[in-house]
């Protein structure tokens, strides 16, 4: 159990003022309250009061009264900062930051609290005894601050060099360095960061954990990108698309089951490229429900627009082994890296998704399938984008949903799915999504894209 007291006192000591307690919505977008350090210990018990309307908030901060379990503006929830996680920020060193909880006034769980949906996935999975570790890619665009965009004006991009290039990030190598240090000083672990394919691109792969602390990291790890990149006068961009036109920025969210210590994704004794049975159940159950975890971890307009053949986007319902145009790429241990390193990477998940509610609905369908035995059949080694409909339609290639309504027509008709949200989250979910849709339906997609830019 954690002192709030003695925390409070020691970060006091070292300059602290506030902490930020940050959750994410049902757009993905992180939403937060910040209190004085003096109060930590009493928030910490009795949490902050914020409105249960941010549950049916839209991506452009519309309030839909669409939901019935919502529909006036009535109504309280308590805010409950995890000190767990509290850290202070290096790069907002005045500021602690902690992930919140949501629970009812009365101190019950409230059903639209996406940390507490994963959490029950969790145990869940711990009740047959699997454990989940998660790791995020999360790609970004980096522009010149003093360009906002707002106006009309395309922001100008903060370097310009090839894709991959060891020079790409020159100009912007001060940022680089001051973003490593304050991720580490934070407490979130990287693997690697590079200049990406598009233009001034950067991607960067978190180290794996838990799910619960996975997703905690993402949305640390947004802040402290946020807060680095206003210290070097740029602006980071997390939206599924930048331009209508353009690479997009996924955000690939990479697992792996476990059972008494063994990776269960590990390659087969005779297929050292196939996961063994229990491995292909999860990666059955994935492929099974893809359509529906579409819908939750790719849920904006933009998402649709980015889901398309050629970009490795991932346009249709399949997976490959090492395929980087597969939705469910399948990603090999070896003698080199171990048969530990082996997990899949869910490509069809960007910075719109709620990371709670993701990373749910990804053990959820994972655990059904390894439960049912499901048959994951065989990859596909290519890009299916380059095929005739006539041969796409004879391996029973489907592909993923193009439209809102077609994303809401998946989701609902997943039992399995539905069932991990349960009716009232999933209710106010679609509201959601039917207003985001609403606003977007007479707007050209340029403006959609640019209307999303600074919303993650």
């Amino acid at each position: 159990m954690v002192d709030a007291g003695a925390l409070a006192l020691d970060l006091a000591a070292n300059g602290v003022v506030g902490v930020t307690i940050t959750w994410a919505d049902n757009n993905g977008i992180p939403r937060s309250r910040t209190v004085p350090i003096a109060s930590l210990p009493q928030v910490a018990k009795r949490g902050i009061g914020v409105s249960t309307l941010f549950a049916v908030f839209d991506t452009h901060d519309a309030i839909t009264f669409a939901h019935h379990g919502l529909a006036t503006p009535s109504g309280d929830v308590r805010l409950i900062p995890d000190l767990r996680g509290l850290t202070r920020l290096a790069g907002q060193p005045a500021l602690a930051w902690a992930p919140g909880r949501q629970i009812a006034v009365d101190g019950s769980p409230w059903p639209y609290d996406q940390r507490g949906v994963l959490e029950a996935q969790v145990e869940a999975a711990a009740a047959e005894g699997l454990k989940v570790r998660a790791g995020y890619e999360m790609e970004f665009v980096l522009t010149q601050a003093g360009d906002l965009g707002d106006s009309g004006a395309e922001p100008r991009l903060a370097y310009h060099a090839p894709a991959y290039s060891p020079h790409a990030l020159l100009a912007v190598d001060e940022f680089v360095a001051d973003l490593l240090a304050d991720l580490a000083a934070n407490g979130v672990p990287v693997n690697q960061l590079h200049a990406e394919y598009g233009p001034a691109q950067v991607e960067l792969s978190i180290v794996a954990a838990d799910p619960i602390t996975a997703a905690d990291r993402q949305l640390l790890a947004r802040q402290t990108i946020h807060a680095a990149a206003r210290a070097h006068g740029l602006r980071a961009c997390f939206a599924p698309l930048f331009t209508a036109a353009g690479v997009g920025n996924g955000w690939h969210l990479h697992t792996s089951v476990w059972r008494g210590g063994r990776n269960l994704l590990a390659g087969s004794a005779t297929a050292v490229d196939r996961p063994g049975l229990d491995g292909a159940g999860w990666l059955g159950g994935l492929l099974r429900d893809l359509r529906a975890l579409a819908a939750i971890t790719a849920p904006s307009v933009p998402s649709l627009a980015r889901l398309r053949p050629g970009y490795f986007a991932s346009a249709y319902q399949f997976w490959g082994v090492e395929n980087r145009e597969a939705p469910l790429r399948y990603v090999l241990g070896s003698e080199l890296l171990g048969a530990d390193h082996a997990n899949v990477e869910l490509r069809v998940s960007d910075a719109s998704a709620n990371p709670y509610l993701a990373l749910a609905a990804v053990i959820a369908a994972g655990m059904a399938g390894l439960r049912d035995g499901a048959d994951p059949g065989e990859p596909i080694q290519v890009d299916p984008g380059a095929w005739s409909a006539r041969d796409r339609a004879a391996c029973g290639l489907t592909r993923l949903p193009t439209t809102p309504a077609e994303q809401e027509e998946a989701l609902t008709g997943s039992k399995r799915l539905t069932a991990v949200l349960g009716e009232p989250l999933l209710g106010a979910f679609l509201a959601v999504r039917r207003s985001d849709a609403a606003w977007a339906a007479d707007r050209s997609l340029d403006d959609v894209v640019a209307a999303h830019r600074w919303r993650y």
